[in-house]
């Protein structure tokens, strides 16, 4: 039975259950400020119409290295003519990485967002923003 298990285990590892987990990550965005550098990163490489999960990672601009920001924030927005904008958050939570956050945020429908990255903490307080395309 021990070896049963054993092997039903190996195999959904090797065939698709772990294979997520090995996935590299593709950045998409990449964004410097006086002191920070901002990346957002996915599996994919892009965001899409529905739900995303990605990776917001902050270093820094000085020598590349992990920045712990403390709290953090991500909002969209997409104008259109005749219309109120379309606004999305994310929901952020810590990596185990200092400076890295793991998120998730769903878009209705296709159409390049206006990004807005925050954070407040031990590397201080600031913001930016930059265009970020849903496909």
């Amino acid at each position: 039975m021990k070896r049963l298990i054993v092997m039903v285990t190996a195999f959904a590892f090797v065939f698709g259950v772990g294979a997520t987990s090995w996935a590299a990550e593709k950045t998409f965005a990449t964004q410097k400020t006086k002191d920070v550098v901002v990346t957002l990163k996915s599996e994919t490489g892009q965001w899409k119409q529905g739900k995303n999960d990605f990776a917001l990672e902050f270093a820094s601009a000085k020598d590349k290295q992990p920045v712990d920001v403390g709290k953090v924030t991500l909002n969209t927005s997409m104008t259109m003519s005749g219309m109120a904008p379309m606004i999305a958050g994310a929901t952020l939570k810590p990596d185990k990485t200092p400076g890295r956050y793991l998120g998730t945020i769903e878009f209705a429908d296709t159409g390049a967002r206006q990004v807005t990255v925050a954070w407040d903490g031990p590397a201080g307080k600031g913001s930016t923003k930059f265009s970020v395309p849903v496909r």
